[in-house]
Order: structure tokens, then C-alpha cells, then sequence
């Protein structure tokens, strides 16, 4: 046959809709050479059909993995299957000369003059120039070649456990020997490369030949817009959306119409996609599920469709609620707990009966249900337990007759009190009795420990005598 081809892979299903893509681009760009495509057993049948219908040549490999009888010697390096299955394309002897593109890439402009170039001829890599990216390169199959990779990757491996560390080992003089097989950029313009350096893509990206989409998200696995026939572009293609949206034009105008249910993964469920007309409920489900393979598969979007601000506000909407309403309860709810009234004492003995008033100079006033302020003078013929309201600011909870006392009730007969001019009144609340008081001499209960503490006046501070950590109390003169 003679000649020069291109020469592609297709894995399965999913990959050989970008092989179809593929040599749609080069038919479009009006290529004089021929089209090749090498597939697996993982390739359905009706796959292959399609296949047939476009490429010039369609040949069946092996993976090169334990099942391959002819090299059993590679059960130690399992990880190299898909790497040696790349290599077959030395075996198309049929062709004098071949350029491999990957299925991923994307032909744009003619560029038939690559079958001018000499093996091996490849782009420099972004991440590291001087290894060449073996998504594009320029060959001549040879058995003897094919033999030799094969020997080579067997004794030193794959640097990257790809191809492309395999190729660049055995071609080690790629970089410095002849600069004549060093291809330019616009053969292979990775995707990624173009985010990395904005300005020159915006000032060469135009003369781009061939687009590789580089990476774990590929064209056929992002969202389309089935109605508007508009692609969704993940993040990582922002920069692109351009070249991607050509992508998926090819495939609505020559690939769409000739799918079939029958092929394995998206390519069946793509075959189902009704394109120009709106989405009905079944198309919806049918577009849900092929988000769902492709997030399966690895292909999340996590800078587009799939990022956490889009799966955070479909959550809330599921759950029906607005993602400030949860936070706003929780923030509420904690102060309101921490400024709650004094809670209710654990159970007790019944309360003793209300100590009977002290004989005092000045007559002691009946107490009320409700207690109003009270002024100085009167807190001599009150019961000391009988807490005092603060009158200043910030405001406290009134003090009604149900609230527990903060401290305990006075047991015994009752005791003498002081004369009011002997009595010293502290803003704050009573507290503790100081030591060595009437009351403590009485007998008096200890306090409680698990009391809550009344909020401490401003400027105020511990009467003379006080030892209680919590605040002031009345005491005497």
C-alpha cells in the first residue's frame, strides 16, 4: 500500500468517539492521507461498524497484559498494558510513514506537510521541554523497531508509566541531536499549556493545527446543552470553550446521527440524546445519567458543573432550605442559652417557712408578692436572703418572689439585727455570709456550689471580709 496515514487508538467505546471526532476533523481540513485506527476486544461491534465507515483501516491489537500468551514475560509489570498496546502502531507495515495522534486531539487546520518530517519527530512537552508529548509524533513502522520497544520497555521501564516516559527513554537523543524533529507548539497545543500562558495564546493560539485535550476531562464527557447544542466548559477549558464547542459541532453534524444504543458506556448513552429540541423529562434523566458515568469514571468537573458552591446550593435545594438558615439558628441559639434565666434548683427538702421579721428600731415593712426597689433603710428588716435588684446598666431580669434565694434561709430562732446606721449596702447582690457572722455562727447551710452567681455592678468589687471568688456581698460595719 505504501504511503502516509494517520494513525489513532480506541480503547472502548468512549475513547472511540473522540477517534470519530478525530478523523472527522482531518476529512473537514481536506487531508490527502489515509486513516487508520487500532482498537481492543474492549471495542463493541457496532463501534466497529462506525468505525469502519470513516477510517481506511480498522485493526484489532491485544492489550499487552497477562493474557497476552506471547509476552508472559510481562505479568511483573501489569501496569505497562496500555503503554506496549500503544506501541502496535509500529507494526502497520502497510504504511511507509505515520504521524499518531491520540484520540483526545482535535485537527483544526490542513497540516499534511507533517508527512515530511522524519521519525522521530514530536512537540516538546509543556511540563518538561526536553521530553517531546507523545500524543503527536511522526514515525515509520518497522517489526523490527516494534521488537526493540518491546525488549527496551521490558528491561527499563516507563519512567511515568506511560508511553510517553517509555518514548522519550528510548529516544534519548531526541532533545539535543537534530532540531529538525522538533516540531512546533501548534501540532500539538495542549489545553492546559494555553491557561499557563494566557498572552501567548491569545497571540498565536489562532495558528493552532491540532488541539490536545490533556488531562482527566475530555470533550465527550462535558455537559451539553442538548437544546442549544451549547457546551458547558469545565474550568480547565474556560480558555478554550471555543475549540471545544468545534469539538462538539463535529460530533453533532457527523458522529451523533450514526450512534446506536448498543455501544457500551456514553457513546449508548449520546446515541440517546435528542439534539435541537427541548429537553424533555426523559432527556433529562438520559443527561443525569451521563453525568453520573462520567463522575464514575473519574471525570469530575470540579471547577464547573461539578464544584462545591454548585453541589452546596443543589443540597440546600433537595433539603429545601437556604444555606443561611441552619448557621443562623445555631448562632442564635448559643447566646440565648448562655443568658438564660437562673435555672431551676435540683430537688430539695421542702423549703423551710419564711424566717418571721427581726425586732428592729424601724418598723419592718410587710413584703409584697412582687418586690419593688427597695430602698436602703428598708433592707435592715428584710430577710438577708432576699436578693437586691441592681438598678444600673446593663439591665438584669427582674427578681420576682418564685426565684429561688441565692443563698440559704437562716435556720433557728430568729436573730437580733443591726441597727441601719451599723449596715453597709452594697450594690451587688447578697452573697455568702462572711465568716464569723451571726449567721454563720447559727449553723447556717453552706451555699451552693451549683447557685448561679447575679452579674457584678460595674465598679464594684469585694466588700471587706469577702473570700467568695464570685462577687460581693452586704456586710457589716
Amino acid at each position: 500500500m505504501g504511503g502516509f496515514a494517520w494513525v489513532t487508538l480506541a480503547t472502548n467505546d468512549s475513547y472511540s468517539l473522540g477517534a470519530l471526532v478525530l478523523a472527522h476533523s482531518l476529512r473537514r481540513v481536506g487531508t490527502a492521507h489515509q486513516l487508520a485506527v487500532l482498537i481492543t476486544p474492549g471495542v463493541t461491534p457496532s463501534m466497529r461498524e462506525k468505525l469502519g465507515a470513516v477510517f481506511d483501516s480498522v485493526t484489532e491489537v491485544n492489550v499487552l497484559d497477562s493474557r497476552d500468551a506471547a509476552n508472559l514475560a510481562l505479568l511483573a509489570r501489569p501496569d505497562l498494558g496500555i503503554t506496549f498496546t500503544k506501541l502496535h502502531c509500529w507494526r502497520l507495515t502497510q504504511y511507509d510513514k505515520c504521524c499518531f495522534l491520540d484520540a483526545d486531539t482535535l485537527v483544526v487546520q490542513n497540516c499534511d506537510e507533517l508527512s515530511e518530517r522524519e521519525e522521530l519527530s514530536a512537540a516538546p512537552d509543556v511540563g518538561w521541554p526536553d521530553c517531546f508529548n507523545s500524543g503527536v509524533f511522526v514515525f515509520k513502522p518497522s517489526l523490527d523497531t516494534f521488537k526493540s520497544l518491546m525488549d527496551f520497555a521490558l528491561q527499563f521501564g516507563s519512567f511515568d508509566g506511560g508511553d510517553q516516559g517509555l518514548l522519550n527513554l528510548y529516544f534519548k537523543d531526541w532533545a539535543h541531536k537534530d532540531i529538525s524533529k522538533h516540531l512546533p507548539f501548534i501540532y500539538n497545543m495542549c489545553s492546559t499549556a494555553c491557561y499557563s500562558y494566557l498572552p501567548a495564546f491569545k497571540q498565536f493560539g489562532s495558528n493552532a493545527k491540532i488541539v490536545h485535550f490533556i488531562g482527566a476531562s475530555k470533550p465527550w464527557i462535558c455537559h451539553l446543552d442538548s437544546e442549544s447544542r451549547s457546551v458547558q466548559a469545565p474550568g480547565e477549558f474556560n480558555h478554550v470553550k471555543g475549540l471545544l464547542q468545534y469539538w462538539w459541532d463535529v460530533f453533532c453534524q457527523d458522529v451523533h446521527s450514526n450512534l446506536s444504543p448498543a455501544m457500551a458506556g456514553l457513546a449508548g448513552a449520546l446515541a440517546n440524546l435528542t439534539l435541537g429540541e427541548p429537553r424533555s423529562a426523559e432527556q433529562t434523566a438520559l443527561e443525569d445519567q451521563w453525568r453520573r458515568q462520567a463522575w464514575e469514571q473519574g471525570h469530575i468537573d470540579y471547577m464547573g458543573r461539578d464544584s462545591f458552591d454548585n453541589i452546596w446550593k443543589r443540597v440546600q435545594e433537595s433539603l429545601g432550605e437556604t444555606p443561611a438558615a441552619a448557621p443562623a439558628d445555631v448562632a442564635v441559639a448559643i447566646p440565648a442559652a448562655a443568658v438564660a434565666p437562673v435555672p431551676a434548683p435540683a430537688p430539695a427538702p421542702a423549703p423551710a417557712p419564711a424566717p418571721a421579721p427581726a425586732p428592729a428600731p424601724a418598723p419592718a415593712p410587710t413584703p409584697a408578692p412582687t418586690p419593688a426597689p427597695t430602698s436602703a433603710p428598708a433592707l435592715a428588716s428584710a430577710p438577708v436572703a432576699a436578693p437586691a435588684p441592681v438598678p444600673a446598666s446593663p439591665p438584669t431580669p427582674t427578681v420576682t418572689s418564685a426565684t429561688p434565694p441565692t443563698s440559704p434561709p437562716v435556720s433557728g430562732p430568729p436573730q437580733p439585727q443591726p441597727s441601719p446606721e451599723a449596715l453597709k449596702v452594697d450594690p451587688s447582690p447578697p452573697g455568702t455570709p462572711p465568716v464569723g457572722s451571726p449567721q454563720e455562727a447559727q449553723g447556717s447551710e453552706p451555699l451552693d456550689p451549683n447557685a448561679p452567681v447575679p452579674p457584678k455592678r460595674k465598679g464594684s468589687g469585694p466588700s471587706k471580709g469577702s473570700t467568695s471568688e464570685s462577687g460581693s456581698y452586704c456586710s457589716l460595719a
